[in-house]
């Protein structure tokens, strides 16, 4: 992992300019992490583990791979790449192997001593102390933090001019990382990087924002979870398609969007299909509640659980009960394994108990190149594993190692959780944005939920014009992210009217949420969307201008679909409440697509992979959503219209239609 540091070009007037006529310099520290201390020169002699990462190729074309394997009218449409392909395709190019080893060979490393790692970013050799510093023209140091634990670093180091464009960061050099004591001293991690950061509209960027996700206590966390209504009486409750516009079950929604149930019409399902669910620790679910579920809506499946894929010592924990803990994770599984079934699903837990996890590692553990991608992960943002820290109560943390691959990934992923757009850096955004393209490219769909506070952000904050967040009563349009990678489907919300029965138009959600929407501050507008976002402006023009949200027309919109978002009955606790959110929408929507690649799987085709080229070609077979608006900043939001709106997207699924459609594919 590579610590949040100003890196620097030959152009840096320092006191670390260039030692020689074709060094310049490519990292160098701010200055020493706050608890550590400089103690004694290196001995020459000892042997140091060097890793240098390589810049990756071909990044360029990310986006023209993508949409020849997702557009329908690619002849090579369905022809998704096998993750070697992709490893291989953006590995390091020859150039960029041979003239890093070249450079190491001429410098006295010899061939033998150099290799290459699975993940095939990395040339890895052991070196003496004396080789490194003549390699990095630096010298290297002991360390000691305040705990005891030794470090071995340097101040800065410098690479020929040019092998600069073909080397990320080596190690080990200007970065550390290590156990300490619990809590830390005042934003440590924050100390160690170096300048806040800020992100494209200028907010400041607070550490730990993006693992803190599953924190119930905090924002984002606080503000991605799904809002609970009220308690039902279970002995008086009736799943009737009379009462949908009150209590939203598995029924209704198949009653919605023409859902088959899967299990009553085989035994089991295709071996080739499958579903996952991801969740952040400490959200977990209580089994309890799935068998009490699963014993009124899905007899079939009492007792079952999902497949659990530990993601850096995930635990599905019981310490902590209660619906901040427990909604989320009820509410996606409950309903994503009774729609499915009996298509396996499996349950992504990811970070352990004391330090949790982000998007990130998540995507690390599926994919172990991304440990490396652009330097890898930021631990002001991202988890740290092997755990470096402990509980309030002493306990440790996770302490095997980062999860780098190992866990495979579903052919459908939704994901009930997001940030504000505006909480993060565009650098962090764009780099993990990649690599949802990256997972597309392998036939997998990624979904994510629009947001609770239309076209406000989490707990319904705005931006100040100096980017700063306010309470939500005026200010700027604050879009969510990953919502705005153009590269995952964007699920919004819907209701049905009240009143009206379960075959009626919905609407856009407005009871106790209102589903997120609107525009990109980071992501161009892609060509697949560009068409419905132009036609949109000119036929339904906001009543707003550039002071509220980007209206340039020029960036990527938000939601691409929606779903049902309110009323969902779930068991909680040991009883049945009501709960609204797209934390609902996604799970369902990512549903009826398992449904339709199970068909694809059965008639001898392929998973239906990245979604959002096809729709757009498509939007006929998705109900279009023609009312109902997204309200906040002090404004009534975006209106729903005829046609792709950023309320909900281009609508809710017709599985019946995207079924006839993606069976007609190759």
């Amino acid at each position: 992992m590579r610590f949040t540091l100003f890196a620097v070009g030959a152009l840096v007037a320092s006191a670390f300019a260039a030692p020689s006529a074709n060094h310049v310099l490519h990292e160098k520290r701010a200055h020493t992490p706050a608890g550590w201390q400089k103690r004694s020169k290196l001995d020459s002699g000892k042997v140091l583990p060097m890793k240098i990462a390589l810049t990756q190729s071909n990044m360029d074309k990310l986006e023209e791979y993508l949409m020849e394997v997702s557009h329908p009218e690619s002849e090579k449409f369905g022809s998704h790449w096998s993750a070697k392909k992709v490893a291989e395709t953006f590995a390091p190019s020859s150039e960029t192997l041979k003239a890093v080893h070249d450079w190491l060979t001429s410098s006295g490393i010899s061939a033998e001593r150099i290799t290459r790692s699975q993940s095939l970013g990395w040339y890895q050799f052991d070196a003496t102390v004396a080789e490194s510093e003549r390699l990095l023209k630096t010298e290297y140091h002991l360390y000691q933090h305040d705990t005891g634990k030794p470090h071995v670093a340097c101040e800065a180091y410098h690479v020929p001019e040019h092998i600069k464009q073909h080397v990320d960061f080596v190690t080990p050099t200007v970065h550390f990382d290590t156990k300490l004591s619990w809590p830390l001293n005042e934003n440590e991690l924050q100390k160690r990087a170096g300048p806040p950061a800020v992100s494209e509209v200028g907010t400041a960027v607070e550490p730990n924002v993006a693992k803190n996700i599953g924190n119930p206590g905090s924002e984002p966390g606080k503000g991605s979870i799904p809002k609970l209504g009220k308690e039902i009486n279970i002995f008086s409750f009736l799943d009737s398609l009379s009462t949908c516009n009150e209590q939203i079950t598995p029924n209704c929604l198949r009653a919605l969007y023409l859902i088959p149930e899967l299990n009553l019409l085989t035994k089991s399902s295709n071996s080739k299909n499958s579903y996952g669910i991801v969740e952040y620790t400490p959200q977990a679910y209580l089994q309890t509640d799935l068998n009490l579920f699963f014993a009124n809506f899905s007899t079939a499946q009492k007792q079952k659980t999902p497949i659990l894929d530990s993601i850096d010592g995930g635990v599905d924990q019981t310490t902590n009960q209660g619906f901040q803990y427990n909604g989320e994770s009820d509410l996606d599984l409950e309903y994503a394994m009774t729609l499915v079934n009996p298509v396996p699903v499996t349950l992504y837990q990811t970070g352990d108990l004391v330090e949790g996890a982000s998007f990130n590692n998540f995507l690390d553990a599926i994919d172990g190149t991304y440990c490396t991608y652009e330097g890898g992960d930021d631990p002001t943002q991202d988890g740290i594993y092997p755990d470096p820290f402990t509980s309030p109560t002493g306990a440790t943390g996770y302490e095997g190692p980062e999860n780098c691959g190992g866990f495979a990934a579903t052919k459908v992923i939704s994901t009930s959780y997001g940030y504000n757009e505006a909480d993060l850096t565009a650098a962090y955004e764009q780099r993990q944005c990649n690599e949802y393209a990256k997972l597309g490219m392998q036939g997998v769909t990624i979904l994510y939920s629009s947001g609770d506070y239309g076209v406000a952000g989490n707990g319904g904050e705005c931006l100040n014009a100096d980017g700063s967040l306010n309470s939500g009563t005026s200010g700027r349009f604050n879009p969510s992210f990953p919502g705005t990678c153009p590269f995952v489907t964007s699920v919004g919300a819907t209701q049905i009217k009240p009143g009206a029965s379960v075959t009626a138009p919905e609407e856009a959600c407005e009871t106790v949420i209102f589903s997120g929407g609107g525009f990109s501050n980071v992501f161009p507008l892609p060509s697949y969307q560009t068409t419905a976002v132009k036609s949109f402006f000119a036929n339904h023009p906001p009543p707003y201008g550039a002071d509220r949200f980007n209206n340039s027309q020029q960036t990527r919109g938000l939601p691409d679909v929606s779903a049902n978002g309110a009323n969902y009955v779930i068991a909680i606790d040991g009883t049945f409440s009501l709960v609204y959110g797209t934390s609902a929408s996604s799970p369902t929507f990512g549903s009826v697509i398992t449904l339709v690649n199970e068909a694809r799987f059965d008639a001898g085709k392929g998973s239906v992979g990245f979604l959002n080229p096809t729709l757009y070609a498509h939007p006929g077979v998705l109900n279009d959503i023609t009312s109902g608006g997204n309200q906040g900043c002090g404004t009534p939001g975006f209106t729903a219209t005829t046609g792709w709106d950023p309320v909900t997207g281009l609508g809710t699924p017709n599985y019946v239609k995207l079924t006839a459609l993606y069976l007609t594919l190759p």
